[in-house]
């Protein structure tokens, strides 16, 4: 089959994630996010008996969460960060902040003319967005308390490691039992950001050459809000049922 991704097009007889072919140097890795998510859930499967906690950052990895929590038969909430952007360069992260207001901020910002001023503007711009996320994807209960658990962040990939800097250390002062950092795929560099931040990371490919995390992905749309809200929902109904049976 033809197989196109921005410019890159191969002419593949069969689809394996796996394959030393296209783990060799392609640039696309898996299928979708459902595939990575089952990936993950192989290497992490030691945790099925814990009940462990799964926390998606959103948007992307929710799909991903969904299918970990049921594999591992645990739970399922978000972790709300977001990245900073750099002056002028609003996908460019120069940190990122989570729900509770707690700032990571990368060495290479000053230089991109992002001061102190500009950086306490971005935050409150960045936290009235996960204000708003968090009134709308759980508006019926608070977020899971992960303390005494096992708890897995999980996001689809990882660039500069910005986000998942701030998704654990917002998770590591709620006291887990043991905080797993997992991901699809992460650059060399976020990897080293994040390993002294988390119990264990866990990452299924780690490429020489790293431009977006999309680009290791066949399929990789856009998660809605309205997807987002959806799994929620799935997924504490699903809790409920369990712990009304049990």
């Amino acid at each position: 089959m033809v197989i196109a991704n921005s410019n890159y097009r191969w002419l593949l007889r069969a689809w394996n994630p796996k394959s030393d072919i296209l783990n060799s140097g392609l640039i696309m890795v898996f299928r979708n996010r459902d595939e990575a998510a089952r990936l993950l859930a192989e290497r992490l499967i030691t945790y099925r008996d814990q009940n462990p906690l799964i926390l998606a950052i959103p948007r992307g990895a929710v799909p991903m969460a969904h299918i970990l929590a049921e594999a591992l038969e645990g739970e399922m909430d978000v972790v709300l960060v977001h990245k900073l952007g750099a002056p002028g360069q609003p996908e460019l992260a120069i940190g990122s902040v989570d729900e509770r207001g707690q700032v990571y901020v990368g060495d290479h910002a000053a230089g991109l003319g992002a001061g102190d001023e500009y950086i306490a503007r971005e935050k409150k711009a960045q936290m009235k967005i996960l204000k708003s996320r968090r009134a709308q994807y759980t508006p019926v209960h608070p977020p899971i308390d992960p303390m005494g658990r096992v708890v897995i962040v999980v996001d689809d990939g990882i660039a500069t490691g910005a986000t998942m800097v701030s998704a654990l250390r917002a998770v590591r002062v709620q006291n887990p039992r043991k905080l797993i950092a997992a991901t699809a795929v992460a650059s060399r560099e976020a990897l080293e950001m994040i390993r002294g931040l988390a119990d264990e990371v866990v990452c299924l490919k780690v490429p020489e050459i790293f431009y977006a995390v999309g680009q290791f992905f066949l399929e990789f749309p856009q998660v809605s809000d309205e997807e987002v809200v959806t799994l929620l929902r799935q997924s504490r109904s699903k809790a409920g049922n369990v712990n009304r049976s049990a």
